[in-house]
């Protein structure tokens, strides 16, 4: 059979010192899974859930550890804000895992950006409509490559320090181990709602002070034990 409008291309990530690849399916997304950022944003961390959103697979911009990728200014927006994130990479899917079984979906690890349209999500939110307006955009994810899951880079990321700069200047800070939900607790919420598949991603939340970027800012974000990259905003 064949398709009546041309089949959009599959996004995929590579993997550090392989020639394989990831092929990304869906993108889910966890809200406000820092404490101080739950705080920023107006809710208690003690007592709230984990709550999921979700991009689109296409929404994924692969950026290198050596190169600085170019994103345009979003449409219809004039607040553009940042989210540096750890983003795991699933590997084995399942509905209603434990945390034994959340463990061993974890493929892998890497950087990630959770740009958002924040004014036409608190538009969005105000309403009580859907936030994908704010969330879900074209090169709304810029994510880096995905590095494989070893006993050691585990322990590495619970207390790995994630961060992030604009034009040189820090703006947000934390360590992986600041998370409300873990990344574990987290698969497993999700795995309750959701059947995982292998190629999901999950981007594990981001650290206080969210802020705004115009064209021609320079962000640089990182998780230790990762890497970083770097994105460059443009008209």
């Amino acid at each position: 059979m064949k398709h009546i409008v041309p089949e959009q291309k599959r996004v995929v990530l590579p993997i550090v010192e392989s020639d394989e690849c990831f092929p990304v399916g869906r993108v889910y997304c966890v809200g406000r899974n820092y404490a101080e950022h739950s705080r920023e944003m107006g809710d208690d961390p003690e007592r709230d859930p984990p709550f999921f959103f979700a991009k689109d697979a296409s929404n994924v911009v692969p950026v290198s550890f050596s190169d600085t990728l170019s994103i345009r200014y979003p449409m219809a927006s004039k607040q553009f804000e940042y989210e540096v994130e750890l983003v795991v990479a699933i590997g084995k899917g399942g509905r209603n895992l434990t945390l034994g079984q959340a463990s061993e979906a974890v493929l892998g690890y890497a950087v990630g950006l959770d740009m958002t349209r924040r004014d036409l999500q608190a538009q969005a939110k105000k309403k009580g409509r859907p936030w994908e307006v704010g969330k879900s955009f074209d090169e709304s994810a810029p994510i880096s490559p995905i590095l494989l899951k070893t006993d050691q880079l585990t322990k590495q990321i619970l207390n790995a320090e994630i961060g992030l700069k604009v034009n040189g200047d820090l703006k947000q800070i934390s360590h992986i181990s600041n998370l409300t939900w873990s990344i574990e607790e987290v698969i497993c919420k999700l795995s309750e709602v959701f059947e995982l598949r292998p190629g999901d991603l999950i981007m594990t939340g981001t650290p206080e002070n969210v802020g705004a970027v115009t064209s021609g800012d320079e962000m640089t974000a990182w998780v230790d034990s990762i890497g970083e990259i770097r994105v460059c905003v443009t008209d």
